[in-house]
């Protein structure tokens, strides 16, 4: 008798075709074929669809270390680029608002340069000069807030903002929930230097070529650039802040690539200042709430390690 229906499934399947070659084989030879014993049938199954089941359920081999820091890299990269681009909409905002829309203005002109050289997006472009002849856009102003860091650290946020008010709030709430706390101006402004800073790609050009090119250009000084595993991966010039708009022309014109996202007026401190890992861990922190607060355009720190 063939079994249910109802109990037929992988195992049920199984027994069934037992069943049914006994059958055939009783018919055709007069005896019954010696195949195992149901109940030996049974565990025959059950271990087949075990293995069958633990293959299915193994888990994917997981990304190494090393794939984990590129995959995390480029999630900065691409978030360092993000910041980079909205700095640029509303300096071009800003730069439109002033001028009227006018494009053979100057400052309106070296804006555009500067986001022709970020690949800043055409429409996004396009879209924020229109935006600034709206009545209803508010001017955007630049502030730099101050903070104290974990340590004896220090922090420096520069911000471009169309509401003052909205900006002090989450500045401050940042700070204050990474465990900081927001300092007088001045107060902390005083260890740092502000300096141009322009980064030339490594893999293009050896320290020779760039220290050459960048002494012709009238740059300070230049500095390597390491990665994650300590390998310079470029260089950085710096110039006088005044200067920084020349000397990258120039660097550009003797052959050298720039990385505009990663270059511009910066706030270089006069000192690091090396702290135990609580402290570096809440400086971490502080850096990873400023990240997120949109109208925050460049965070400078003078914790040695930290990264931004």
């Amino acid at each position: 008798m063939s079994l249910p229906t109802a109990f037929l499934g992988s195992r049920g399947l199984c027994i069934s075709r037992h069943q049914q070659f006994s059958r055939l084989h009783t018919s055709l030879c007069g005896q019954p074929h010696s195949l195992p014993s149901t109940r030996k049938h049974h565990s025959l199954c059950e271990e087949h669809m075990q293995q069958r089941r633990h293959f299915r359920l193994c888990t994917p081999v997981c990304m190494g270390r090393r794939s984990a820091k590129i995959a995390t890299r480029k999630g900065a990269q691409d978030a360092k680029r993000a910041k980079v681009w909205g700095t640029i909409a509303k300096k071009i905002i800003q730069a439109a608002k002033a001028c009227g829309g006018d494009p053979a203005n100057a400052r309106l002109i070296e804006v555009l340069k500067l986001a022709k050289a970020a690949e800043v997006p055409k429409d996004l472009i396009d879209r924020n000069i229109k935006k600034a002849t709206d009545k209803a856009q508010a001017d955007y102003q630049e502030i730099v807030y101050e903070a104290y860091g974990a340590g004896g650290t220090g922090f420096i946020m520069e911000c471009l903002t169309d509401n003052v008010n909205r900006s002090a709030t989450d500045v401050r709430t940042a700070i204050v929930k990474g465990g900081g706390k927001m300092a007088d101006s001045g107060s902390v402004l005083f260890n740092f230097q502000r300096r141009g800073e322009i980064y030339v790609k490594g893999n293009a050009s050896t320290e020779e070529e760039v220290m050459d090119a960048a002494m012709d250009a009238g740059a300070d000084d230049v500095q390597p650039a390491t990665g994650d595993d300590d390998e310079v991966t470029g260089f950085k010039v710096l110039t006088a802040p005044e200067d920084f708009g020349v000397v990258r022309e120039k660097l550009q014109e003797l052959g050298q690539q720039i990385d505009h996202d990663l270059s511009g007026l910066v706030y270089t401190p006069l000192a690091h200042v090396e702290v135990e890992d609580s402290a570096f861990e809440m400086n971490e922190s502080i850096l990873e709430r400023l990240l997120t607060v949109d109208d925050v355009d460049a965070i400078h720190t003078n914790c040695a390690g930290l990264s931004v």
